[in-house]
C-alpha cells in the first residue's frame, strides 16, 4: 500500500504555544490508523490541522502527495477529506435525513447522493427508523452514527474521526468499531482514528501511533506494556 496521508515535521498550535512538534506520520490507502495519548498530547489538535481548521506553524500535510497547505476547508472536503469532531456535532434541530443532505450539499452527483444516503441507512439501521426524527430527539449513540453518516455522504477518502467512543455505552462503542473495520474492508475507506478506548481502537487498527506532548513517541501494530504505562495510563 502507499500512503494517502503524510504529514512532515508538523507543527502547530495556538497562539504562541505549540502543541504539535515535528510529527512525522504516514496513513496508508484503506487503512485505519489509530492515533493514541493522554489527555493533552495533541490528538485534537493534529486532526484540526489536517482538516485545515488549524494552520500549520512548520511543515507540510501531503495528501496523494499534493501539499495541502493553505487549503481552505471547503476545498479539503472537495479532495475527500471528512472530519468528525469530537462532540456529535449534528444539527440537533434539523432531522436525521436533512442532517444527511448537509452531507452532500457540495456535491453535484445528486443521484450518487441520493445512493450513498441509502446505503448510510442500510449500514447504520438505527437511523433508517429514525429518519424524520429531529437530531435532539436521538440518542447519544444515535447522534455518533448521524455524524459519521453525514461524512460518508460526501463519499471522503480519508475520515478523520475524533473520539467517536466518548460518553457511549460499551456495546455501542463496540458496533460503531466494528462499523469502522466494515467501511474499511468494503469501500477501502482510509481512517484516521483519535480514541481513548485504547482497546477498542487497536482491536480495528492496522497501525498505532502514540502521542505524548506533541510527539510520536512509538508506531507500530503491537503497543506493549511498557508503553501504555508509560503514555497512556494503564
Amino acid at each position: 500500500m502507499t500512503a494517502l496521508l503524510r504529514t512532515e515535521s508538523l507543527t502547530a498550535g495556538y497562539g504562541a504555544a505549540p502543541v504539535l512538534h515535528e510529527v512525522d506520520l504516514d496513513v496508508e490507502t484503506g487503512s485505519i490508523t489509530a492515533v493514541l495519548g493522554a489527555n493533552g498530547a495533541g490528538k485534537t489538535t493534529l486532526l484540526r490541522t489536517l482538516s485545515g481548521l488549524l494552520p500549520a506553524t512548520h511543515g507540510r500535510v501531503l495528501l496523494d502527495g499534493k501539499d495541502l497547505r493553505g487549503v481552505r476547508v471547503e476545498e479539503m472536503v472537495r479532495r475527500g477529506v471528512a472530519h468528525v469532531p469530537e462532540g456529535r456535532g449534528v444539527v440537533t434541530e434539523l432531522t436525521v435525513d436533512e442532517n444527511l443532505r448537509l452531507g452532500g450539499l457540495w456535491r453535484k452527483d445528486r443521484a450518487d447522493v441520493r445512493k450513498a444516503t441509502a446505503e448510510v441507512y442500510e449500514l447504520f439501521e438505527p437511523l433508517a427508523r429514525r429518519r424524520k426524527f429531529p437530531g435532539h430527539q436521538l440518542s447519544g449513540g444515535e447522534r455518533q452514527l448521524l455524524a459519521l453518516g453525514r461524512a460518508l455522504v460526501g463519499r471522503p477518502r480519508l475520515l478523520l474521526l475524533d473520539e467517536p467512543s466518548l460518553g457511549l455505552a460499551p456495546k455501542i462503542t463496540a458496533q460503531i468499531m466494528t462499523l469502522l473495520g466494515t467501511l474499511r474492508d468494503r469501500s477501502g475507506l482510509t481512517v484516521l482514528l483519535v480514541e481513548q478506548n485504547v482497546r477498542g481502537a487497536l482491536a480495528i487498527a492496522d497501525e498505532a501511533v502514540v502521542l505524548a506532548l506533541g510527539r510520536v513517541v512509538t508506531r507500530g501494530t503491537d503497543i506493549n506494556d511498557e508503553m501504555r504505562h508509560a503514555y497512556l495510563g494503564f
